[in-house]
């Protein structure tokens, strides 16, 4: 996914790949460091081209353990 936002960035800005990369890079830095951890690693995972958990899903089955006990 990472080098769909790069090739993106290119084909809009005409930048070289090489700037593209370092551009994308501090951009996707930035949000990690900025987001909640939770969020920052759903960022991560989809960056990664993986599926990101349901954090919403987690939270709803959390909430509703916590009423059938």
């Amino acid at each position: 996914m990472l080098d769909k936002i790069i090739n993106k960035v290119v084909q809009k800005t005409g930048i070289s790949q090489e700037h593209a990369a370092a551009a994308v890079t501090t951009v996707v830095d930035f949000l990690k460091n900025k987001l909640p951890a939770p969020m920052a690693s759903q960022l991560e995972a989809i960056l990664n081209g993986e599926e990101p958990s349901d954090l919403l899903g987690s939270a709803k089955e959390k909430i509703a353990s916590l009423f059938k006990k």
